[in-house]
């Protein structure tokens, strides 16, 4: 057994759909096992899951026992060579756990793989690679130098910002939507801690297999869309509290007691500070005036004939309100990159279309992605995967993301 994927849902049944679709098209050339472990979720997601993916093995928790434990309930049965935790929230290229493999194997050293991620807009997400939070570090973080300063070596260490986004470099901290580790390295660092309920846990595993003598890579060869958002929403309190909390439990775990003291201190100010802020941009938009936002007015769908027909019925099927400008479709063969690229910004130009609907029929995921990040900015993309039920999208990496669906068990 090559690959043991272990996958953590809450409440996002139909990104986790598309995710596993997409998964399964990546594992064809790998001997792998899947594993997903539900937290009790209320969006129908039992249901929903009870006769699809035969092959994958899920785990129904009457409680949400949070991210750490969960997964630890399936690296239990796990029997692969590597491991990899996933979020439910992220679509695969065809290439990219082939690729992510190879990459491991050339290293000698490597514990531990997390690879490019952006978000769905296209927009590069700056936690694929990561320093330690260490105080000073931190620090930079809460109060904005690290924002100032994003490329700086000095103050934007959070976020590794001088090393380059398109090579591979060894880096500190791995993301855990996408964490790849193998099993040696988790044998001598340990699973998830436990103590963590939801953030903060990637953060200490990467730490500690560093601590057990191996490296982090970060890898920039292959790119996966991780739409963000899903479980929680980044402006919320609750929010706030839970990523702060999580970083005193790590400061407290491994730092002594006078850094632990003055970083207590600093991060509880910052709690108090960003629930402030949280609060007041609640307060505002309570006080001003609603308006209905309609977000999807006219649409171009990238397709094939069969496709765009099912896309066209789960549309019209939700009561979409917006408009269908056009099929987008490649039907001289497998398009170059550089040809679909031209062929999308003439087209989607002509159209004056804002908003895009890729389906993996014509193209590829991998080319879908790279389409993504080379169109203009300011496009509104939504993904409807071959087999899947619904269409779904996120343009706000801080907010939950949208699906549009017939049917949905929940309302």
């Amino acid at each position: 057994m090559q690959l043991s994927i272990i996958i953590v849902n809450y409440n996002v049944k139909y990104f986790l759909e598309q995710c596993l679709y997409s998964l399964l098209e990546a594992c064809k050339n790998i001997d792998a096992e899947i594993f997903v472990v539900d937290n009790n979720s209320s969006d129908g997601s039992k249901e929903f899951f009870k006769d699809r993916f035969p092959q994958v093995a899920f785990t129904w928790n009457d409680d949400n026992i949070g991210f750490g434990k969960a997964n630890n309930l399936a690296l239990a049965k796990a029997a692969a060579e590597y491991v990899l935790f996933l979020n439910p929230d992220t679509i695969l290229p065809e290439d990219c756990l082939e690729k992510s493999i190879a990459f491991f194997r050339s290293k000698s050293v490597i514990g531990a793989l997390g690879v490019k991620m952006i978000d769905g807009s296209g927009v590069y997400l700056k936690e694929s690679k990561r320093g330690f939070p260490d105080p000073f570090t931190s620090m930079c973080k809460l109060t904005g130098l690290t924002a100032l300063f994003p490329h700086s070596k000095f103050f934007a260490k959070y976020y590794l910002g001088h090393l380059p986004e398109s090579k591979n470099h060894e880096v500190d901290v791995l993301a855990g939507a996408f964490m790849m580790i193998s099993m040696e390295a988790l044998d001598k660092s340990g699973p998830f801690d436990e103590k963590f309920f939801m953030y903060g846990e990637d953060v200490d595993l990467s730490y500690r297999i560093q601590q057990a003598g191996f490296k982090n890579y970060y890898f920039s060869e292959t790119t996966i869309i991780h739409f963000k958002g899903e479980s929680t929403k980044k402006g919320s309190l609750h929010y706030v509290r839970a990523f702060y909390g999580a970083m005193i439990v790590f400061v407290n775990k491994h730092y002594g007691n006078g850094v632990a003291i003055i970083y207590n201190i600093l991060i509880k100010f910052a709690i108090w500070l960003k629930s402030i802020m949280a609060g007041a941009g609640h307060l505002v938009k309570w006080l001003m005036p609603k308006e209905k936002r309609i977000r999807y007015t006219a649409a171009s769908i990238i397709a094939g004939e069969a496709q765009y027909e099912k896309i066209c019925d789960i549309l019209s099927g939700a009561n979409w309100p917006g408009k269908i400008i056009d099929r987008i479709s490649f039907t001289e063969g497998e398009p170059e990159v550089k040809g679909i690229l031209v062929q999308l910004k003439e087209q989607l130009n002509q159209q004056k279309s804002g908003q895009v609907i890729f389906s993996n029929d014509e193209l590829s995921i991998k080319e879908i992605i790279i389409a993504m990040q080379s169109l203009p900015a300011g496009l509104d993309y939504m993904f409807h995967l071959k087999k899947s039920s619904a269409i779904i999208g996120s343009n706000d990496k801080n907010s939950a993301g949208d699906y549009i669906a017939i049917k949905d068990p929940v309302g």
